[in-house]
């Protein structure tokens, strides 16, 4: 007994003085050591770790940062990062009795399945190799597979035991090393910087929102109500996926309809009281499914259950006597490379073709009554409009349209005497015109505006009438047509100052207007507003978890490209950071047949709130601002489309917005491609590049794209493999890798449709073929771009590891 006391008080003292001096020395630890100078690579962590009280010096008060560690002294500073609570027994080790200093240390690492022994013995003055130094932060950081490809020049080296736990620490770039040397003794400066790194996983700074926050699924997502009004639909995520739900009344049922496991739903709507369709996507495929089911949640199933096809709904016919339960579908089940359209009973599933593709087809447009009666039709790179004057009569063309050209037919109008359609022949941006199908005439221009493209309009079907037209310049803008939709419109946006939005449903209902209000600092918000009482109510908030007030602002700017063209686009720099000198991504969009707007954007909120400043820009070859600007990114890929990418660059640097050496070129998609030719063909202007699925070949790009793709209009835009191959290869970042100075991540779905995965596996091989090293994502369950959210996690996360190592100071 006396035994047993004694030893109970012999270990309450030892734990007692180690747990004191640990405290003690947290609160008078010194900010720096005079052996470890201010140039030295690892002085910012040594302090900064001193300080917290981690790491402690010599009992000559030096640090030693070159001599090696041993392994107890590392026990004993990776159990104070973590922080770890006291452990049970202090018997783990044979060879380190329960005075050691390393005791309370190495015995805590063990409950934790941090360290093991050999033959019962830990072996504490043994010299800590960086192959072991790897497996203790892999486990003692929960380091996990990430799918990030990584290779070391001497991983044959590397002990099979410890060969995962290195893969995890290049994963999650604690080292970038090419050469890991895992055989050698680590010294007390390269564990305190490997050790910092480790820590500074997943830490959130102050103001700085956590990653999860940003990428958690919207709430709710797409409210719509039933024909009847008595239930509300809409998305929410339930497992990883985007669910349906519905409510009764306003109160919540908590109705699960769907329960979709390896896909996506990507929208839905009402198709009457009784039956939802919605559209799914396996994996990133792009393989568009119709499913149908009911508001209980019975009778779900696929309507389109066909492998590798795409569906599109264009329209319900439930409005006509004897097709109450058809809906039209573009599909491309009979031929792969082209879109019939089909009228599918979405009760039976019973489908039946109602136009079948000659083979040219581009798109369909259907008249009041559901017939498809208008088409555009490919004639080599020109185009024609085809129409017939019954629903079984022959198409004839009635419109050439020339390459360059654009005439999009949007409806008929209510007497079917004509054609409502955006076009630009004869004029630079996309007017509202009329069409008129006796005559085979272009009609009235309706509306037009000089500096933007018409992009929409909103009709009213009570009124038979089109209420406004929308354009977008620097943010969204509508001329109206109707006076009482203009009032209307008026009274809303009073009530939501700053705001954009948009009514969704009847634009013109006699109480309640449901609509979605957006901005550049908020998802979006659904409200309903009630004209009788003019007074507005919220309904529900997509990210109530993010507040607008931690937000940074997107301004429009606009600046000159080197030829004179204004280029336009967005600047967000991140709050409370001033204006100068800072550190910024340069993010050019996708497509590159699109544009950038003005609103939320997620991405461009992420990098604002860890400090970096974001430019955005719709260089040419974006759509909104006229053919002009359009046309002049034809063949122009690494071209005039990257100068005004360097151009607004260069603006940042002139305005002092940006510090030069801190800058880095970010896209995904064509975004992609643009962040690797300005790598390749102006290697001076980043510090660090990030390709997101890009092409890196515009040979085998093109080689590559889908089936139902536009090969003939891609060879006009992007370039003709045989007729401009030498162009195309001068401006193909893949046979260019030579001229890259700065270092570049890569990401990538397996199963890709649009850009296919050689093209980022190619570029990578070919950098690390030149002894240079590309951190490379790759996600076997995605497509074009990652949906998943463990995925996007995990992409962010490395993304912003990646930017702060080479951007930050």
């Amino acid at each position: 007994m006396k035994q047993k006391l004694s030893m109970f008080i012999s270990m309450f003292f030892v734990c007692t003085i180690l747990t004191l001096s640990i405290h003690a020395y947290a609160e008078t630890a010194p900010k720096s050591f005079s052996d470890v100078k201010e140039n030295h690579y690892a002085s910012k962590e040594i302090s900064k770790l001193a300080q917290l009280g981690i790491i402690e010096g010599g009992s000559d008060g030096l640090f030693h940062p070159d001599s090696e560690i041993t392994r107890g002294m590392t026990a004993l500073w990776l159990s104070k990062a973590l922080k770890l609570k006291e452990p049970v027994s202090l018997k783990g080790f044979i060879d380190i009795p329960e005075s050691s200093t390393y005791s309370l240390a190495v015995n805590a690492l063990k409950e934790n399945g941090i360290v093991q022994g050999d033959e019962g013995r830990f072996n504490p003055e043994a010299l800590l190799t960086r192959e072991q130094m790897a497996s203790l932060l892999v486990r003692a950081f929960k380091l996990k597979e990430n799918g990030v490809n990584v290779w070391f020049k001497d991983e044959s080296l590397i002990g099979e035991s410890h060969y995962k736990d290195v893969v995890r620490l290049k994963q999650h770039l604690i080292t970038d090393q090419l050469e890991y040397l895992p055989k050698n003794q680590v010294t007390r400066a390269q564990l305190v910087l490997f050790l910092s790194r480790a820590i500074s996983q997943g830490e959130t700074g102050k103001d700085e929102i956590p990653l999860s926050d940003f990428l958690r699924k919207s709430k709710t997502k797409g409210i719509q109500t039933s024909p009847d009004g008595k239930f509300t639909a809409y998305l929410e995520e339930f497992e990883g996926h985007l669910q349906i739900y519905v409510e009764q009344d306003g109160v919540e049922l908590d109705a699960r309809l769907t329960n979709m496991k390896d896909r996506d739903i990507e929208d839905f709507y009402w198709f009457n009281n009784d039956r939802i369709l919605y559209i799914s996507s396996v994996h990133g495929l792009e393989d568009y499914h119709v499913h149908s089911v009911d508001p209980q949640g019975k009778e779900d199933k696929d309507l389109t259950p066909y492998d590798n096809i795409r569906a599109d709904i264009m329209e319900s016919l439930s409005y006509l006597p004897g097709h109450e339960n058809d809906v039209l579908l573009s599909i491309n089940n009979r031929d792969r490379t082209v879109f019939d359209v089909q009228r599918l009973n979405v009760k039976t599933g019973k489908m039946d073709l109602v136009a079948e593709n000659p083979g040219n087809i581009t798109s369909w447009l259907t008249d009041v009554y559901g017939e498809a009666r208008l088409a555009v039709a490919k004639d080599g790179v020109n185009s024609k409009v085809l129409y017939r004057s019954a629903g079984q009569s022959k198409f004839e063309p009635i419109l050439d349209v020339n390459f360059g050209d654009t005439f999009k037919p949007i409806m008929f109008s209510f007497d079917e005497s004509q054609v409502f359609a955006l076009s630009d022949i004869g004029r630079n941006t996309m007017a509202l015109v009329k069409y008129n199908l006796n005559t085979k005439t272009m009609g009235e221009t309706v509306y037009e505006n000089p500096d933007a493209d018409v992009t929409n309009i909103v009709i009213s079907y009570k009124k038979q009438a089109i209420l406004a037209v929308k354009y977008e310049t620097d943010k969204v803008h509508y001329h109206f047509l109707d006076k009482e939709f203009e009032q209307l419109h008026q009274a809303i946006a009073k009530k939501l100052p700053g705001q954009q939005f948009v009514i969704t449903g009847n634009p013109l209902p006699e109480t309640n207007v449901n609509l979605f209000a957006y901005s550049d600092r908020s998802s979006g918000v659904y409200y309903q507003y009630n004209r009788k009482t003019d007074s507005i109510k919220k309904v529900k908030d997509t990210l109530s978890w993010i507040k607008e007030d931690q937000l940074a602002e997107m301004k429009p700017i606009s600046y000159g490209a080197r030829d004179g063209l204004t280029i336009n686009g967005y600047l967000t720099l991140p709050r409370n950071a001033g204006d100068k000198n800072l550190p910024f991504v340069i993010l050019p969009h996708g497509g590159p047949w699109v544009r950038d707007s003005w609103g939320y954007d997620r991405e461009v909120q992420i990098l604002a709130n860890r400090g970096y400043g974001v430019l955005q820009m719709n260089f040419r070859g974006s759509t909104g601002y006229g053919k002009t600007l359009f046309n002049a990114g034809n063949k122009q890929w690494g071209q005039a489309m990257q100068n005004d990418i360097t151009d607004g660059v260069n603006w940042l640097i002139k305005e002092g917005t940006a510090d030069p050496k801190r800058i880095a070129i970010y896209g995904a998609s064509y975004g992609g491609y643009a962040a690797l030719a300005g790598m390749t063909f102006t290697p001076e202007l980043y510090a660090a590049g990030i390709d997101y699925m890009g092409p890196s070949s515009l040979l085998t790009f093109l080689n590559t794209m889908p089936p139902y793709w536009d090969k003939k209009k891609m060879y006009r835009q992007v370039g003709d493999p045989e007729l401009d191959k030498q162009m195309m290869e001068a401006y193909s970042p893949l046979l260019h890798v030579d001229r890259i100075k700065a270092p570049i991540m890569f990401a990538q779905g397996v199963n890709d449709p649009r850009v296919n995965r050689k093209e980022s596996d190619q570029m990578v091989m070919a950098i690390r073929q030149r002894g240079i090293d590309a951190p490379y994502m790759i996600k076997e369950n995605e497509g074009h771009g990652f949906r998943n959210y463990d995925n996007q996690m995990d992409f962010y996360t490395t993304l912003l590891k990646f930017l702060d190592t080479h951007l930050k100071k």
